[in-house]
C-alpha cells in the first residue's frame, strides 16, 4: 500500500470503528517508515473529528462514537510513545476524574478518547475521586484543564466540594475547570463556579479548545 492509501484506510477504518484494521494499518505504516505524527494529524484526528460532526448532526450515536474511539485508542497505544519521542506538541493537558461517590465512567472514558484524539494529553484519575486527590493531582501534573464528571444527581454536590478544595489550596485560578455528566446542565455548572460545561464528548473537545485559547489570548494580551 502507498502512504496515501494507508492514510485513507486509517481514516475510513477509524470512522467505522474497525479496531484490528486500524492497528494493522498503523503497524504497516510504521514499518514503511511513515512518521507517527503524520498518521495522527492526517488520518486519525480528522476521522475522529468527522465522528464528532456526525454525532452532532444525529447521524452517529454514542455506540458509534465509542467503537470509533476504541479503534483509535488501539492505534494510540502504539503511537503514544513514538509521539513522545518526537516531541509533538499537545494542545494542552487535561486532568479527568469522576467525583467521589460515583463509579460511572463510560461517558468519561469516551470523553478521554475524544480529547486524546484531538491532541490533548489526558490524565485519568478514574472514579470515586475525592477533593484531596484532585488537589494533589493538580499540584503534581499542572494541567491546563480539570474535568469533573458526575452521573448521579446525588453526587453532583461534589462539584462544589471540589471547587472549595481548590480554592482552599490556592490553586483555583491556576486551572480551567469543566464539569459534565448526564444530569449536569449549564445552569448547574454556572452555579458551582465552573469555567465550562459540555453535554457530550464532541462538545467537550470544542469547549476545551475554546477555553484554552481564551486563556492563552489573555496571557499574551
Amino acid at each position: 500500500m502507498t502512504p496515501d492509501e494507508i492514510l485513507r484506510g486509517l481514516y475510513d477504518e477509524t470512522l467505522v470503528g474497525n479496531g484490528p484494521a486500524v492497528l494493522g494499518l498503523t503497524n504497516d505504516a510504521l514499518q514503511q517508515g511513515m512518521e507517527p505524527q503524520t498518521l495522527l494529524f492526517d488520518a486519525l484526528i480528522p476521522s475522529l473529528e468527522e465522528v464528532g460532526a456526525r454525532f452532532e448532526r444525529g447521524d452517529f450515536f454514542v455506540p458509534e462514537m465509542l467503537i470509533a474511539g476504541r479503534a483509535m485508542a488501539g492505534a494510540m497505544e502504539v503511537l503514544r510513545p513514538l509521539l513522545a519521542d518526537t516531541g509533538v506538541q499537545t494542545i494542552g493537558k487535561f486532568l479527568m476524574g469522576t467525583v467521589k461517590g460515583d463509579v460511572h465512567d463510560i461517558g468519561k472514558n469516551l470523553v478521554n478518547i475524544m480529547l486524546e484524539g484531538a491532541g490533548f494529553e489526558v490524565i485519568d484519575l478514574g472514579v470515586q475521586v475525592p477533593p484531596e486527590k484532585f488537589v494533589a493531582a493538580i499540584e503534581e501534573h499542572q494541567p491546563d484543564i480539570v474535568g469533573m464528571s458526575a452521573f448521579l444527581t446525588t453526587t453532583m454536590p461534589m462539584f462544589k466540594a471540589n471547587m472549595n478544595a481548590l480554592q482552599k489550596a490556592g490553586i483555583r485560578d491556576e486551572v480551567i475547570v469543566m464539569v459534565g455528566g448526564a444530569p449536569v446542565t449549564q445552569e448547574y455548572a454556572d452555579a458551582v463556579g465552573a469555567d465550562g460545561y459540555a453535554a457530550d464528548a464532541s462538545a467537550t473537545v470544542k469547549k476545551a479548545k475554546e477555553l484554552i485559547q481564551r486563556r492563552r489570548d489573555l496571557v499574551t494580551a
